[in-house]
């Protein structure tokens, strides 16, 4: 939020330097983030004088240029060549002397040096509106009045102004503060808590008066009374559209607002000093003379300020006439048949207070933000609309000649509780680590305007006031004191004291770090992607928006794989040739009975999965690869996987890993179609993994296990299989436990391969076989015996072959 120090300064008078008092606003929890010189006029005409020019004639090199003799006071006259067709002698004229920065329109500077023109020297320049910043023109140098002095400072003839812009960080809860009367209000709770001697000038409205003591032309019914508790209004006639004086334009101009007439200016005003939003209506386009203040049905349409047409779904508040025709989204933004124009003559003046959550629900459905929506959403104060209505009423008289015609109408059936807290002595101390004095705390209390209504020695019965949204409990009376006593004058304890809790329970984040500190350490990049997704034939029970932005952005994902396919392609179209991701992310189901929200760790592989470097060339990412990964990840904290073939739609040929049976992920190569539907050509590797299952399966194992070494050794063989595309990894699996029960122990798929030097229609798995006999050595003879039958076997139901190459 940007403020004004001049506009400060007309409520709270203070000795303080400008940067004192941005110490001390950002000391209060106001943190101010730029502090920033403001000029009227940039580079406030230094160096800019008036000359005489006592001499005038023709450039002899030059047909359109003249040479000029200029007397600037108590120096010799100079000479200047001038372009001006204008310039003439015995003209008053603003000159830029030798050294003076000007300013172009695009903020660009340039220094005026001597020079020399056409043959002719030059020392200084007479300059032109646009040259000096004083407007547009350019078509002749400006011609001052015959009766000034040269050598007289041009920033006395067009007294330049200048301001600061003090930029404040301010957060959402601090609706008190957003304007700045508010900011003054803080700074001389703050000021006197210091012994800082300041004066704040209280809102008054002791100049208000009525031109017409007469029945207000236009009435108000306020349909619903929970939506906007008070509703405020007052009727000025014969009003003047016309631009605002320089003083209102430059005060706008500093905090960052375009000038845009008198009435528009003075509701910007009123909402910047005082916090109250205001909206102005052509009277005279209040259809019936009347304005209600309700819904309308549901696609009704409304155009807005902006040309938007919208279509409302029945739950906006709307400031309508007495045909319920919308005439302005309540607190949020003004419609384009109401609003006030060039041929304005009467207007309506709003003041109200509406409810946050329906202000906040309506402007984020319409994806609009305003001045006056901003404040709404956060809480204004209900007690302050009366006092700006009248606040704009004085500048509506002074600035455009309106005629106010009372009363000021004002529906406020239920007024709005403040709230009430009780302080206890001891409490502020403990937070504090602090003792402050009684007696401060109380002037502390006043100057926040929260009102004491029972003292005693131990606690204080208080009534918060109703603008401080923010302001309910007990602890949030504390931090007001905090902040005005000064955050820098708590002192720092010698010695801190804390339970110390040992930690027994499974440290789940600890985890999280540990696994993604390995992944990193093995070259992956950690993702983050939406958590929204478009609907897929493939899937079914979504958890759907309501109101969903797009339809690609329609659901919650129920899987990440297609977050990191997009991560690929959009790698892959920058030339990333090494693609290795991980994501911790959520994945969520709708049940019968609810919803179910499951977190997940996805790994992908693409392309190579090492570079060339000095010792070793480049290698393409495989199966083998990413299972080895995963292997040595639950591995790593202990966990002994078992693994079964997949059949599943998102895999071309995967596994299913299980710790004591139960499903703790799965791994594979990514669908060929799917993939396509990226842009993906070539093989993607992928492995989804349960983290709960795998959290619980990890803590289980408690500390490490012990366990004998087999007395007699197993064997292993492997054998490449060449068998038709059409046969899965999990038919090879299944019928290899089947044909041996006994002394088959696993059955591992360490490489698939289908391209050159293989018969059309085929492809190879590379199996390991791990037998062993918990009794007795086995021989060759057992063996071979054994993977004799497994290959009869293979060949018998799926006409496998070995492959030789």
């Amino acid at each position: 939020m940007k403020i004004s120090y001049n506009w400060l300064s007309t409520y709270i008078k203070t000795d303080l330097s400008v940067e004192k008092i941005a110490s001390v606003l950002t000391d209060t929890g106001l943190e101010v983030e730029n502090l920033e010189l403001i000029e009227s006029i940039k580079g406030s005409l230094k160096g800019i004088v008036v000359g005489e020019v006592i001499k005038c004639e023709k450039h002899p090199n030059a047909d359109k240029l003249k040479v000029t003799l200029v007397n600037l006071g108590d120096q010799e006259p100079v000479q200047i060549v001038c372009g001006a067709p204008n310039v003439e002698t015995g003209q008053k004229v603003p000159v830029a002397t030798i050294g003076t920065t000007l300013y172009t329109k695009e903020g660009e500077e340039f220094q005026i040096k001597k020079s020399k023109i056409r043959g002719e020297e030059s020392f200084g320049m007479i300059c032109a509106e646009d040259e000096l910043g004083l407007g547009n023109g350019h078509d002749g140098i400006i011609v001052l009045n015959h009766d000034l002095e040269p050598g007289t400072p041009l920033s006395e003839v067009y007294h330049v102004g200048t301001d600061y812009e003090i930029e404040i960080g301010l957060t959402p809860n601090r609706t008190d503060a957003m304007s700045h009367y508010g900011v003054a209000r803080d700074l001389h709770a703050a000021l006197k808590s210091r012994k800082i001697k300041s004066e704040l000038h209280p809102v008054t409205t002791e100049n208000f008066k009525l031109d017409e003591e007469t029945e207000n032309p236009i009435s108000v019914e306020v349909e619903n009374p929970d939506l906007c508790p008070r509703y405020s209004g007052i009727y000025i006639k014969d009003v003047e559209i016309k631009p605002s004086p320089d003083w209102l334009k430059n005060s706008l101009k500093v905090i960052g607002l375009s000038s845009i007439n008198n009435v528009v200016d003075i509701t910007n005003y009123i909402l910047h000093s005082y916090g109250q939003p205001l909206h102005a209506f052509d009277a005279d386009k209040i259809g019936g003379n009347k304005i209600k203040v309700g819904t309308v049905k549901n696609g009704t349409t409304f155009t807005t300020l902006d040309g938007v047409k919208r279509t409302l779904n029945g739950t906006e508040l709307l400031i309508k006439d007495s045909d319920d025709t919308p005439m302005c989204l309540a607190g949020i933004y003004g419609g384009a048949d109401s609003g006030v124009s060039n041929n304005t003559k009467n207007i309506f003046l709003e003041s109200a207070y509406f409810d946050a959550v329906s202000v906040r629900k309506t402007a984020k459905k319409e994806g609009i933000n305003t001045d006056s929506s901003f404040r709404f959403e956060r809480g204004v104060d209900p007690n302050n609309t009366v006092v700006a209505l009248k606040k704009a009423c004085e500048l509506f008289q002074e600035l455009a000649n309106g005629k106010v015609v009372g009363p000021i109408i004002d529906e406020y059936p239920t007024p709005v509780k403040k709230q009430n807290a009780v302080l206890r002595y001891h409490k502020i101390d403990q937070i504090l680590g602090k003792r402050i004095h009684r007696d401060q705390i109380k002037e502390i209390l006043k100057a926040l305007e929260i009102t004491i209504i029972s003292d005693t020695n131990e606690t204080l019965d208080l009534v918060i006031p109703a603008y401080r949204v923010d302001v309910t409990r007990e602890i949030d009376v504390i931090e007001e004191i905090a902040r005005i006593y000064g955050y820098n004058h708590i002192d720092i304890p010698q010695k801190f004291t804390f339970a110390y809790e040992s930690k027994n329970h499974f440290d789940e984040e600890s985890l999280e770090n540990q696994i993604a500190n390995q992944l990193k350490y093995n070259g992956f990049n950690e993702t983050i992607n939406n958590s929204l997704t478009q609907k897929r034939e493939s899937e079914g029970n979504y958890v759907e928006l309501l109101n969903p932005l797009s339809n690609e952005l329609a659901v919650m994902r129920q899987s990440l794989v297609y977050g990191l396919l997009e991560c690929i392609a959009f790698n892959i179209n920058r030339n990333q040739k090494q693609i290795k991701f991980f994501e911790f992310g959520k994945t969520y189901f709708k049940t019968a009975g609810g919803y179910n929200e499951n977190k997940k760790l996805a790994l992908a592989l693409f392309g190579n999965y090492q570079e060339n470097n000095w010792i070793s060339n480049s290698n393409t990412s495989t199966f083998y690869h990413l299972k080895g990964v995963v292997n040595q990840l639950l591995q790593t904290f202990g966990l002994n996987l078992d693994e079964k073939p997949l059949e599943s739609n998102l895999f071309n040929d995967g596994l299913e890993l299980f710790s004591k049976k139960s499903s703790i992920g799965k791994l594979g190569i990514i669908n060929s179609k799917l993939a396509k539907e990226f842009g993906i050509k070539s093989e993607v590797f992928y492995a989804e993994l349960e983290w709960e299952k795998m959290v619980q399966a990890i803590a289980g194992k408690g500390k490490y296990k012990l366990q004998d070494i087999p007395k007699f050794p197993g064997s292993q063989r492997d054998l490449a299989l060449l068998v038709d595309k059409s046969i899965k990894y999990h038919d090879l699996y299944k019928t290899a436990f089947e044909t041996e029960k006994k002394l088959l122990k696993s059955v591992n798929l360490f490489d698939v391969y289908e391209g050159k030097n293989l018969p059309d229609g085929k492809k190879s798995y590379a199996l390991n076989f791990f037998i062993q006999d918990e009794n007795k050595t086995l021989t060759d003879k057992d063996i071979d015996k054994v993977i004799n039958k497994l290959l009869e076997k293979f060949s018998t139901q799926f006409k496998a072959e070995l492959r030789n190459n």
